[in-house]
C-alpha cells in the first residue's frame, strides 16, 4: 500500500482509537487490484463534510486500498451470542473502522468499510464482500432511514475489480457505512467473560459519554445506562415490527448500545402477514422470527446486564435485582411503543384501554389470510377517505376482518380527529414503498451478471419517499408474484 494518503475533507477525531487501547487491532485495507466508485451517497457525504469527490480517489480510500489523511484504521474486538451459542471472541472479520468524524450538526460518526480484507479476527474468512450482499445493505438501510427507523447508512459502493468465491464466483465489493458508533452488547461481554472488569467500566463510560452525557451526573449511572439501552432497543424493535421488518440475526453482536439497526445480511420485509415470518437461511427453528424480535432483544439485553452487574452494586444481590427489574420492564416499554405506533398506523388519535385489543385483533384477523401487511394500512385510509371497502378484497376470508373493521370506526368516532386528518395521519406512518424483496433481487441481479445499476438507482429514489404515491411506481407498491416463490435471505455482509 502506498504511504500516500487522500484528504477526503473530513475532519478525523478518533476517540475510540485514543481513549480504549486493546479493544482493537491496529490493521489496513487489502490493496484492491480495480476499485471503482459506482455509488457515492451525495447528501450524507455532505452531512459529514466529505468534500473530496474525485471518483478514482474515492474507490482508493474506500475499497481500503489508500489510507485517508487523518484515519486510524482498526478492526474492533467483540464476542457475542450466535443463536444462543456463546463464542468469546468474533470482532470485525471483514471490517475496518476509519476513524469517526462530526458531522454538519455537531454529531460524531463512525466511518467504517465493509469487506475491504482480512483482519486478525476473520476466523479463516476472506474478509471479502460480494457486490450483491452490499448493495442488498445499501438499499436495506437506506429505506430505513427514510421510514424514520434508527439505523446505520451507506454512504458508498465501490467495486474492487476482483471475484471472490462464496457459493460461486461472485464481483466483489467494499460497503462505506456511517454509525452512531459500532459499540454492541457483545462489546461488553468479550470484556466481561475474560475477567477484565475494568475495561467493561472503562467501555461503560466511554459509552455513557458518547450516547448518554446525561447520565455523568447520575447517582446509579451503570443502572441508568442500561435502562438507556434498553429504552432505545424497545423504541427500535418496536418500529421494526411497525413496518414489518425481519432483522435476521438479532445475536448480541448485532445489538448496538446506540439503538441502531445494524448488519443487514439475512433481513427481509414481510408481504404477506406472517407472525412466524422467517428469511434467513440458517434461522431453522425460527428464533429470529417476526413475532420473536422483541424476545429475543430482551434476552439480548440480559446478557448487557450481566456485564454491568459489578458497576451497578458492590452487593451482588442488589445488582441482580436492580438489573432484573430494569430488563423485565423492557417489555412494557416496548409494548408502549408498538401500541403509541399501531394507533397511529390506524388514525387513532387518543388512548382507550381497550386500543391493544383492539390492534392485536386485526392482526389476528390477518393471519393465513395471505394479506399484504404494507398494502392492508394504506387500504384502510383509503377506505376512509371514499368510504369503500377495498381492503376486504386482500383477504382470502374477511369475514373476521369486517367485524374488526366495524369495532375500528368506531373507535374512530370516539377520537377526536375529523377524518381527513385521521388519514393524513395513517399516510404519514403507512409506507407506500418499502424492499420488497423481488425488486431488491432483480437490483442486485442486473448488477452482478450485467454490471447494470439503473434499477438499483432506480429502487432507492422511489424508496427515499416511501410514503408519497410516485407516478410510473405502481409495481413497486405491489408484492412478489406467486412466481417469485419463498424468498430466503443469506450470510453476506
Amino acid at each position: 500500500m502506498s504511504s500516500v494518503k487522500i484528504d477526503l475533507g473530513l475532519s478525523f477525531d478518533n476517540s475510540y482509537a485514543k481513549k480504549l487501547e486493546g479493544f482493537y487491532a491496529d490493521c489496513q485495507g487489502a490493496k484492491a487490484p480495480q476499485p471503482e466508485l459506482v455509488k457515492l451517497n451525495t447528501s450524507l457525504a455532505h452531512s459529514i463534510g466529505l468534500s473530496n469527490t474525485n471518483p478514482g480517489q474515492l474507490a482508493e480510500v474506500l475499497s481500503g486500498s489508500q489510507s485517508p489523511i487523518g484515519a486510524s484504521p482498526l478492526a474492533q474486538v467483540y464476542a457475542g451470542h450466535q443463536f444462543g451459542g456463546f463464542s468469546p471472541q468474533l470482532g470485525d472479520g471483514r471490517a475496518l473502522l476509519l476513524g469517526e468524524v462530526l458531522d454538519k450538526d455537531g454529531n460524531r460518526v463512525d466511518v467504517q468499510l465493509k469487506g475491504s480484507g482480512r483482519t486478525p479476527f476473520s476466523r479463516g474468512g476472506d474478509g471479502k464482500a460480494a457486490l450483491g450482499a452490499v448493495l442488498r445493505e445499501y438499499v436495506v438501510s437506506e429505506a430505513m432511514f427514510a421510514l424514520k427507523i434508527p439505523t446505520t447508512r451507506a454512504l458508498a459502493v465501490v467495486t474492487t475489480g476482483e471475484q471472490i468465491m462464496r457459493t460461486q464466483e461472485l464481483p466483489g465489493a467494499v460497503l462505506t457505512r456511517v454509525a452512531a458508533s459500532h459499540i454492541r452488547v457483545g462489546t461488553f461481554q468479550y470484556f466481561s467473560s475474560r475477567g477484565e472488569q475494568d475495561k467493561v467500566k472503562q467501555l461503560a463510560d466511554y459509552a455513557i459519554e458518547r450516547h448518554y452525557p446525561q447520565l455523568k451526573i447520575s447517582q446509579q449511572p451503570y443502572l441508568d445506562f442500561l435502562c438507556a439501552v434498553c429504552d432505545k432497543q424497545a423504541e427500535l424493535v418496536a418500529r421494526w415490527l411497525l413496518v414489518g421488518f425481519v432483522h435476521g440475526v438479532m445475536n448480541t453482536d448485532n445489538m448496538t448500545i446506540c439503538g441502531e439497526t445494524i448488519d443487514y445480511g439475512p433481513c427481509a420485509f414481510m408481504d404477506d402477514y406472517d407472525p412466524q415470518a422467517v428469511f434467513s437461511s440458517i434461522d431453522r427453528d425460527g428464533r429470529y422470527a417476526y413475532n420473536n424480535q422483541p424476545v429475543l432483544a430482551q434476552w439480548n439485553l440480559a446478557r448487557l446486564a450481566e456485564t454491568l452487574l459489578p458497576l451497578i452494586s458492590d452487593d451482588e444481590a442488589v445488582a441482580v435485582a436492580k438489573a432484573t427489574q430494569a430488563v423485565t420492564e423492557f417489555m412494557d416499554v416496548y409494548q408502549g411503543y408498538w401500541l403509541t405506533g399501531m394507533r397511529a398506523k390506524l388514525g387513532i388519535s387518543n388512548e382507550e384501554e381497550g386500543d391493544l385489543a383492539l390492534c392485536e385483533q386485526l392482526l389476528e384477523s390477518m393471519v393465513g389470510q395471505e394479506v399484504d401487511f404494507t398494502q392492508m394500512f394504506r387500504q384502510l385510509a383509503r377506505d376512509l377517505e371514499g368510504q369503500s371497502h377495498g381492503s376486504d378484497q386482500l383477504f382470502n376470508d374477511a369475514d373476521r376482518f369486517i367485524q374488526w373493521r366495524e369495532s375500528w370506526m368506531a373507535r374512530l368516532s370516539r377520537a377526536s380527529l375529523p377524518m381527513s386528518e385521521c388519514v393524513a395521519m395513517m399516510d404519514g406512518v403507512n409506507p407506500m414503498y418499502i424492499p420488497r424483496n423481488h425488486q431488491l433481487e432483480y437490483a442486485i441481479e442486473a448488477a452482478e451478471q450485467r454490471a447494470d445499476y439503473q434499477p438499483f438507482e432506480q429502487l432507492i429514489g422511489i424508496l427515499a419517499n416511501p410514503y408519497t404515491p410516485q407516478d410510473g411506481a405502481e409495481e413497486y407498491a405491489k408484492p412478489a408474484p406467486a412466481s417469485f416463490g419463498r424468498f430466503t435471505s443469506y450470510c453476506g455482509t
